[in-house]
């Protein structure tokens, strides 16, 4: 383990240089040492929560970010989700807020969707467990009036989605005048869905005299024009994974359709009592396999689009419990999942683009934890799998499965096929229509769908990112 920390933080870096554009000009130049939570000097309470936490060591962005957000500068971080980005804001959030009145907003913490808000609020109530600060979480898909009685009782931190907090401060239900502190949590993955009209609304309605701090795991165009005008001589931090986690394996099997639900149960016997992430494409198919896992005795459930928000809070509760082994999912509703402890991501199905195979198999092997990312793959995905390969630059294991054998091999002449139509697999776009998941052009997983202030238009992208998703 500790050869694994030395790797990562070897991977991990400052740069000064990358997705810099005017007025994005401030350098920060910080030693790499190993440093530890003392090196900071929280407040005890705060130091409580760190402890009740059991966090050790801080991670690189963690450890590069918070020394910046207590010197109450802005900060533009470019990381991807698993690098421990959550802590690294929330902790110094915490201890500026241990100053100053109570029971009144002062820090919003804007999120993409209704899980990663949950997620960032329980984060919240832990490291602040002992400070008496008061959090909430503000998104669509279940009843205003909870959020608009705590917000009366006096919070001091909103973790919110932009469509339902526009929704709340147009009926003059909260007050956004005494906001401090703004963070904007996966920007990209709001840009990508079409959230950035809103949160220009909400910024107008900000304090101009505020701490701004904006991460993204990509820095499209649009997100770069925000960061310029939003952001005051910030600060940039970026903790690069330019490669494979080394801490997950990556392996694919050869499979029939028809056959796939056998060979799964096969995997999940082999890989013990770990909690295990299935992905899949569709939001049908994902309800009828955990219907027939739990038929065949595996403890599981699903996590799709047809669910609601009670539905999915008591899957996500379920699974990152323990109490269900066995969590199958889009790739739409699985935005903002954080468990640290699966240990193997499934690819049912392969994704559309080699982005969101990075983005799928980055949930499991988080915080230098060994992970195992495992595919099925039919003849239709081998070009797929050739593209994904070339993007993570290696071969992927090829296993076996005994009684499984398939009428192709990994060189079937129908990947010459595929790959004529992907001739430039590097420039996928949203033209291709498969590459624009149906649930994207409905209604998104974490907003009210009567929400006046959503808004898609041209926002509709793929995924372009190579994430590895966590916190």
């Amino acid at each position: 383990m500790g050869i694994l920390r030395s790797r990562a933080r070897e991977r991990a870096r400052l740069s000064f240089d990358a997705h810099s554009a005017a007025p994005l000009r401030s350098r920060l130049r910080v030693k790499e040492h190993f440093v530890d939570f003392n090196n900071f000097d929280f407040h005890p309470q705060i130091k409580a929560g760190i402890s009740a936490a059991d966090y050790a060591d801080p991670t690189p962005i963690q450890e590069k970010t918070i020394p910046v957000i207590l010197a109450g500068k802005d900060v533009l971080g470019l990381a991807q989700t698993g690098t421990g980005k959550t802590a690294a804001f929330v902790l110094p959030i915490l201890q500026q807020l241990m100053r100053g009145p109570r029971g009144k907003l002062r820090a919003l913490i804007l999120a993409p969707t209704r899980e990663l808000a949950e997620q960032t609020h329980t984060f919240i109530k832990l490291l602040g467990r002992q400070t008496g600060l008061r959090s909430i979480t503000i998104y669509g898909g279940v009843g205003q009036k909870p959020q608009k009685d705590a917000l009366k009782d006096g919070v001091d931190i909103a973790v919110a989605c932009p469509g339902r907090l526009l929704d709340l401060k147009n009926q003059g239900a909260l007050d956004l005048s005494r906001i401090q502190i703004l963070v904007l949590d996966e920007a990209d993955q709001m840009f990508d869905m079409g959230f950035l009209p809103s949160i220009r609304r909400i910024i107008e309605a900000l304090p101009q005299k505020r701490q701004t701090l904006l991460f993204s795991a990509t820095m499209p165009e649009e997100i770069r024009k925000l960061a310029n005008q939003i952001l005051h001589n910030p600060v940039t931090i970026e903790i690069s994974i330019t490669e494979p986690l080394n801490t997950i394996t990556h392996a694919v099997y050869l499979a029939e359709p028809a056959r796939k639900e056998e060979m799964l149960l096969n995997l999940l016997k082999e890989a013990g009592k770990g909690s295990v992430l299935v992905f899949i494409r569709t939001k049908h198919r994902a309800k009828k396999l955990a219907f027939q896992l739990q038929q065949a005795g595996v403890s599981a459930t699903s996590l799709q689009g047809n669910l609601s928000q009670s539905q999915r809070d008591t899957a996500m509760r379920a699974f990152r419990d323990g109490k269900v082994r066995v969590l199958v999912a889009t790739d739409i509703a699985a935005r903002g999942i954080d468990v640290s402890r699966v240990s193997h991501v499934i690819n049912y199905d392969l994704p559309d683009t080699p982005e969101a195979y990075t983005h799928r198999t980055g949930r499991t092997g988080r915080m230098e934890r060994l992970g195992t990312a495992l595919s099925l793959v039919s003849q239709e995905d081998l070009g797929m799998l050739r593209t994904i390969e070339r993007l993570m630059g290696q071969k992927l294991e090829l296993r076996r499965m005994d009684g499984f054998e398939t009428s192709f091999n990994i060189n079937s002449p129908a990947l010459k096929v595929v790959k004529q139509n992907n001739r430039r697999p590097e420039s996928v776009k949203a033209s291709n229509p498969r590459e624009v998941s149906h649930s994207v052009l409905r209604k998104p997983a974490d907003e009210n769908p009567k929400s006046s202030e959503f808004t898609r238009k041209s926002q509709r992208r793929v995924y372009n990112k190579n994430r590895f998703s966590s916190y």
